[in-house]
Formats: structure tokens, C-alpha cells, sequence
């Protein structure tokens, strides 16, 4: 049975920020419903160092964050180590824990990351209406997901392998 593990991250006290934290709430009453066994949930505000050993066990990661990137509402994308790798006192880009993840335990789960785009960024508690639609879309997708793990996980390819 494959190990999953969703990793939502975020500021719920800036509006839409709290879009990853949102997610694992929802989809975690959502899989303890199911009774769905093998899969894990984690939230913080960023992501930290120490989640490169959290994710070294598992085949399947999906980080979670809301996006102010220009898409349309929704997108799931690979992540791997040579995905922008960004690293200060403060926060840790899924591409770094990727990265730390191969470097001290030569292992790399198939990991993605889902956008939820994001539109209100103040310092307020609560999602905006658009990012509560958002929220649902992502969660149906991420419930297909895990329902079939083995699409996404047969399917990654970690960039560094392709270029060799």
C-alpha cells in the first residue's frame, strides 16, 4: 500500500493564505470518513528543513499552498530538486525539501505540488468567497487522487533524470 502524505502550508491569519491549511482540514475528515488507511496529513505555516526526513519514507507527496500566480483556479504540478529551490531563515521551497530529501537519504518520492489560486492577502482570518470555490475544486481533484495514487506516482519523473 503506498504511503501518502498532504502537506498543506500557509497563514490562516492572512485571508487566502490559509488555503493549504484549509485543504488538510477538509481532506483529512474526508479520508477518516473513507477510512482510508495509508494516507498522512501535515500543516504549518512553511515548510522547515526537518520535512525532508518527513517526506523520505513516502511514494506519494502533495504539498498544498495557495498561489498568486496568474492561473486559473487550480493546478497540480511535479515538484523535484531541481524545481526553484529557494531556502532563507524563514521558509523552505518544496523544491529544497525535495532536494535535502535526496541529498541525506538518497530517496525521492513523487511529489507535486497543488496552486490553489488565492486572491485576498490581508491580515484577517477566513478565505474569500473565489478561494472557497477554489478550495472545493481542489479538494474533488485531490479525492480522485487518492483514490488512485499509482496514476500519480507511475507518472513522475523527476526533471534531473530527464535531462540526463
Amino acid at each position: 500500500m503506498n504511503k501518502i502524505l498532504i502537506y498543506g502550508f500557509g497563514n490562516p491569519g492572512r485571508q487566502d493564505d490559509g488555503l493549504g491549511n484549509a485543504f488538510v482540514e477538509r481532506l483529512e475528515e474526508w479520508v477518516q470518513n473513507e477510512g482510508i488507511q495509508n494516507v498522512e496529513f501535515d500543516s504549518n505555516y512553511q515548510l522547515n528543513i526537518e520535512d525532508a526526513a518527513t517526506i523520505s519514507d513516502k511514494d506519494l507527496v502533495v504539498f498544498v499552498d495557495a498561489s498568486v500566480e496568474d492561473i486559473e483556479d487550480i493546478i497540480l504540478t511535479p515538484v523535484d530538486e531541481s524545481a526553484k529551490v529557494a531556502f532563507s531563515s524563514h521558509s523552505a521551497s518544496p523544491g529544497y525539501i525535495v532536494k535535502l530529501c535526496h541529498d541525506l537519504f538518497n530517496t525521492q518520492p513523487a511529489c507535486y505540488l497543488l496552486h490553489i489560486k488565492g486572491y485576498e492577502w490581508e491580515f484577517m482570518g477566513g478565505l474569500t468567497d473565489k478561494a472557497k470555490q477554489n478550495l472545493e475544486k481542489s479538494l474533488e481533484l485531490l479525492k480522485e487522487k487518492i483514490r488512485n495514487p499509482e496514476e500519480l506516482i507511475s507518472s513522475f519523473v523527476p526533471t534531473e533524470l530527464c535531462e540526463n
